[in-house]
């Protein structure tokens, strides 16, 4: 299946596409994914470097359906952050029309879609401000924050004087995102690259040593199988 962003059609498989969903004990209710790797997968490849962002997309909706059938109720996106923009101007156009790409794809979908970062910043994209207010589009199925132009220290720049009973996590930056169960990195780092600090306090995480355009759906069914023997206490 195919959906035409307003850029280029890029593919995203149907969730009838995959095979059956597999059942667990103990599902994560929120999944932070930061894929990485693009670039050393196009630089293996003899591709320039910029070339590995649009590679990165349709493994990208194969996982938006892959959460959907699995009953994932809420995931968080690393798009790019503010330190990615210190690459080179092909690149940083690059990853900024893929990430454009991305989230317009999914405002086809069913998300109930919010982009999450720095917006008053001349490096974010002006086509993705329409974004930035939480919009449910289609049947709203899934919770999908995409961080773009992201920065933990812009997110907590952002806190505001608590009222009642909020916490912290309703008055940063990134409020809109809940807390996260599971982070599943692609590309082998071990680090959180400042992914949502606030709400991967009590994460688990999860490596998947492959890069990320060669993701394969039994990446997240191992990390999923992985986190369900974990024991979840939250410091308890």
């Amino acid at each position: 299946m195919s959906v035409r962003t307003g850029y280029e059609i890029s593919y995203y498989s149907s969730p009838e596409g995959l095979t059956s969903a597999r059942t667990f004990r103990r599902l994560p209710r929120h999944v932070g994914f930061i894929p990485d790797g693009n670039r050393r997968w196009a630089v293996a490849r003899g591709l320039s470097k910029e070339e590995g962002y649009l590679a990165g997309l349709a493994p990208a909706f194969q996982l938006y359906d892959l959460c959907i059938k699995l009953g994932i109720e809420e995931v968080s996106v690393y798009g790019f952050t503010k330190d990615n923009t210190h690459r080179s101007a092909v690149q940083v156009k690059a990853f900024r029309q893929a990430t454009v790409q991305a989230v317009k794809a999914l405002s086809s979908l069913d998300a109930d879609l919010a982009v999450i970062g720095d917006s008053s910043s001349p490096l974010f994209p002006e086509e993705l401000r329409p974004y930035t207010k939480r919009t449910a589009f289609g049947k709203g199925l899934i919770k999908v924050n995409f961080l773009v132009n992201y920065d933990w220290k812009w997110d907590l720049e952002q806190v505001r004087p608590a009222s009642n009973k909020e916490d912290l996590m309703e008055r940063i930056g990134s409020h809109e995102a809940g807390r996260i169960d599971l982070v599943v990195r692609w590309g082998g780092r071990r680090r959180l690259s400042g992914f949502l600090p606030v709400q991967s306090v009590y994460a688990d995480f999860y490596i998947v040593d492959a890069l990320w355009p060669d993701f394969k759906p039994q990446h997240f069914y191992d990390a999923l199988e992985w986190y369900d023997g974990q024991d979840v206490t939250l410091g308890g």
